[in-house]
């Protein structure tokens, strides 16, 4: 097995080998995958797992735009169309320095798993662009959209690809995007996922991915008989995804103890609650101000800087921020601090030596192509809701999302039951994923 396994990874490293981030998704998938390809004659020798990490269309464009001093601007854009097999490409846009092929290709891939997951008609696709809206007006991100749209416009649309957000792109960043679609299009179509409520938004969706995160930490410890009342919870990153996770968190009756920024983080004992969550997301979302300032107006609390909070002790641990955030060094002091539970919020936020810990110690981890896969869950409920021209309340989007996240979560049990009564939720989540891809890609040929 582990000759087929390293043959399949030889090739892709051969044809990508300077793509790191990508090279370690694929990994994570090949050594869970290519077991149960090799036990099912249905998949064994016809390359499903080798179509699959290649991409169906890769673009790359130059977004040149003026910034407010009049000088000319030049970013690079992408859009990874991965895999159409089960839905029009659906996944979002990330606008960051650190933005490249490398990057756009791992999220898309798991994408394509994660979207698989959710039961909803969606192939993976993933996009963005190098360009920084740190420190920038608005005119400046409105400018930098309409010129990123004006190239995306062709390749997008509701029934071929339909973005979504991502780091670096809300609420502001969509509307941008979509009003120069509309204009260049001349249609009012779902073609972008996230929009406002008053123009095709879906209730739930800016706090989808943090409260499916924390449903599904919430359903693993339910395997265990126990859940989150009274328990301590560490999080990272303090963006959208981060704020909801800390608010459903604590709707659940959980302590959450840190959250942080690229700067460090900080670490309240008392415990941030609903109050100072609010404090927060007027720090991040309206004053686009640093974590480390919390502690002027809630001096009790105390700002690390330059770390991540995975030296605190916690019970539950959410890592919401960024890929690889949470190393091997990291996991262990979590292991030896008494974590019970991790949960990823983020893409791929655990290094492969941190999730091999976490299995060693039998702990409960979720990977987030399943355990963040709340927020796309909730894209797509967008869609639905955008072609039937109707909105469903804020309940019933939240049962629906409660309901997916229970499902993928039985699929994983489905798929990673080991013998011993341990859930591989990894082995599950990419076998599950992998399955409804490749029975879709068997039934419509080799294209």
């Amino acid at each position: 097995m582990k000759n087929n396994i390293d043959a399949f990874l030889d090739l892709v490293k051969e044809r990508n080998g300077h793509e790191p981030e990508f090279l370690q998704a694929v990994e994570e998938v090949a050594e869970t995958v290519i077991p149960y390809i090799v036990k099912h004659d249905i998949y064994y020798g016809k390359n499903i797992l080798l179509r699959m990490v290649e991409p169906e269309r890769l673009i790359s464009f130059r977004i040149s735009w003026v910034d407010d001093q009049g000088e000319i601007q030049v970013n690079r854009g992408y859009r990874v169309q991965m895999n159409s097999a089960i839905g029009p490409y659906k996944g979002g846009l990330r606008f960051h320095p650190t933005v490249n092929a490398s990057i756009l290709k791992f999220l898309a891939f798991e994408q394509v798993f994660k979207n698989s997951l959710t039961t909803l008609p969606m192939g993976g696709g993933k996009g963005g662009s190098d360009f920084d809206p740190k420190g920038k007006s608005d005119n400046e991100i409105m400018r930098f959209c309409h010129a990123f749209m004006s190239e995306l416009f062709r390749h997008i649309g509701p029934n071929t690809d339909v973005p979504a957000g991502d780091i670096g792109v809300g609420g502001r960043e969509i509307g941008f995007l979509f009003g120069m679609y509309k204009k260049l299009r001349n249609e009012f179509t779902g073609v972008l996922t996230g929009k406002g409520m008053s123009w095709g938004g879906s209730l739930i969706r800016p706090e989808a991915t943090g409260y499916g995160t924390v449903y599904f930490a919430e359903k693993m410890l339910s395997t265990k008989g126990d859940d989150l009342k009274s328990k301590s919870v560490v999080v990272s990153g303090s963006g959208n995804v981060a704020q909801f996770a800390v608010e459903k968190s604590l709707q659940l009756g959980a302590k959450v103890l840190t959250m942080s920024d690229s700067s460090g983080y900080i670490y309240d004992a008392d415990g941030i609650n609903t109050e100072k969550l609010a404090h927060v997301m007027e720090l991040k979302n309206v004053k686009r101000a640093r974590i480390g300032e919390y502690i002027k107006k809630y001096p009790n609390a105390e700002f690390v800087k330059g770390k991540t909070p995975w030296e605190v002790k916690c019970d539950i641990a959410l890592p919401c921020a960024t890929q690889n955030e949470l190393n091997e060094g990291d996991a262990n002091t979590l292991l030896s601090n008494g974590c019970i539970c991790v949960s990823e919020g983020a893409n791929m936020p655990s290094t492969k030596d941190a999730i091999t810990a976490f299995h060693k110690a039998k702990i409960l981890f979720a990977p987030g192509k399943a355990s963040n896969a709340g927020g796309v869950a909730t894209s797509g409920l967008e869609m639905t809701q955008n072609s039937l021209r109707f909105n469903w309340t804020r309940e019933e989007v939240d049962d629906k999302l409660k309901d997916i996240m229970s499902n993928i979560h039985d699929s994983c049990i489905e798929y990673g039951k080991e013998e011993d009564g341990y859930i591989d939720y990894v082995k599950g989540a990419n076998i599950a994923g992998f399955v409804k891809v490749a029975d879709a890609m068997l039934a419509q040929g080799i294209v």
